[in-house]
């Protein structure tokens, strides 16, 4: 009888991911032995990088059918153990680095994750709602991306995606919870229940600073930043932390909420930040008998914010798109399954995607990026 060698077993492995940091689990140090008995039976000790892995489940299901597709395995044990400290230290340092200072990997010159902070001048606009599916439909591209819930106050980011997990502490580093493709942090995570947030502005930017700082969110192609309405300490704080994040103000047809939309937008004459668009959402309401239009809030204040914004900064500002209101918008973000997903072919879900395609047209800039290059010399 032929059993499989050692080799083909730590190859089998190192074609499972972990299910928080994304990577295999035998480039992390994760595999402690392997074992194999001379019926075919397969004993892999994994170690886990803390205590209660939350995600010992799906680690141990992808462990054993990685190895149980491979010929003549007649079995598949997984023993779990816990990293030391030492080597949970040698896995932050391979992950993030030298942490002796806190450095945020989005503010280097030669990061190429595009970074999108969705802003509006007053709440109640669907700023979330947009961020969440915005993100969950850039994911579907194929593509790595991230949530910053930056509204400490107002956060609900966790619900609209459908996330209920905690955050794991490896160390002091934090790994993201995953939905639907998306890693996402948010100070949700961190309270009991529905308590408030009751911070002052310093608090808020330490926040902001540790969720870039602290988290391990990996090789992103696109971070976006859930902002609260106006121009206070988080707009602030994110122009100072992440000077190269591109804005999207987000409106409603109404002609109040455009006024404010545009000052949140001018602020980039400020920050000398860039505005990658402006999206209007709510645009009207498909008559469910008819299907006529109905400007319920009004119309043009989209196109309003992006032609005065135009004029503001001397470039032109995109109307990306308009959304149409539409309750399966809300009632799907209330079920944390965005409507991206849940019903795609929806008018306002369609709107969505054509937006991403916009976004997703514009490649990541290099401009003011080292490009480590030497100039020939004569």
């Amino acid at each position: 009888m032929t059993v499989p060698t050692v080799d083909r077993v730590r190859q089998a492995l190192a074609t499972v991911d972990d299910p928080e940091i994304h990577r295999p689990i035998t480039e992390l140090g994760m595999v402690d032995t392997v074992e194999i008995s001379p019926d075919g039976k397969v004993r892999v000790g994994i170690l886990l990088t803390i205590q209660g892995c939350p995600l010992r489940d799906k680690l141990q299901g992808d462990i054993t059918l990685a190895i149980a597709k491979l010929d003549d395995v007649t079995g598949v044990t997984v023993d779990f153990g816990v990293m030391s400290d030492g080597q949970r230290k040698t896995l932050q340092s391979e992950l993030m680095g030298d942490r002796s200072t806190r450095v945020i990997p989005f503010s280097n010159p030669l990061s190429r994750t595009k970074i999108y902070a969705v802003a509006s001048g007053k709440g109640g606009v669907g700023k979330s709602s947009l961020t969440v599916n915005l993100a969950v439909a850039t994911a579907r591209l194929g593509r790595s991306v991230g949530i910053v819930d930056a509204d400490i106050y107002g956060h609900s980011i966790p619900r609209m995606l459908g996330v209920t997990e905690k955050p794991t502490q490896v160390g002091e580093m934090v790994m993201p919870p995953t939905a639907h493709g998306v890693r996402v942090i948010s100070t949700g995570m961190f309270t009991s229940g529905n308590n408030p947030v009751v911070w002052r502005g310093p608090m808020l930017h330490r926040a902001l600073e540790q969720f870039l700082a602290e988290v391990y969110w990996g090789d992103l192609d696109v971070l976006f930043l859930d902002l609260p309405p106006g121009t206070g300490d988080i707009a602030l704080s994110i122009s100072q932390l992440l000077p190269s994040a591109e804005i999207l103000v987000v409106t409603t047809p109404q002609q109040a909420a455009a006024e404010v939309a545009e000052r949140a937008g001018s602020m980039v004459t400020q920050t000398e930040q860039h505005i990658a668009g402006v999206i209007e959402n709510m645009a009207w309401l498909s008559c469910p008998h008819c299907d006529e239009r109905i400007d319920v809030f009004g119309s043009g204040g989209g196109r309003k914010v992006a032609d005065a914004l135009s004029r503001i900064v001397g470039a032109p500002v995109p109307l990306l798109g308009q959304i149409p209101l539409d309750v399966r918008l809300r009632e799907h973000g209330d079920s944390g399954d965005p409507i991206v997903l849940a019903d795609p072919d929806s008018p306002a879900a369609q709107v969505i995607l054509e937006i991403v395609d916009k976004l997703s047209v514009r490649g990541r800039s290099l401009v003011g990026r080292l490009l480590g290059l030497t100039p020939l010399r004569r």
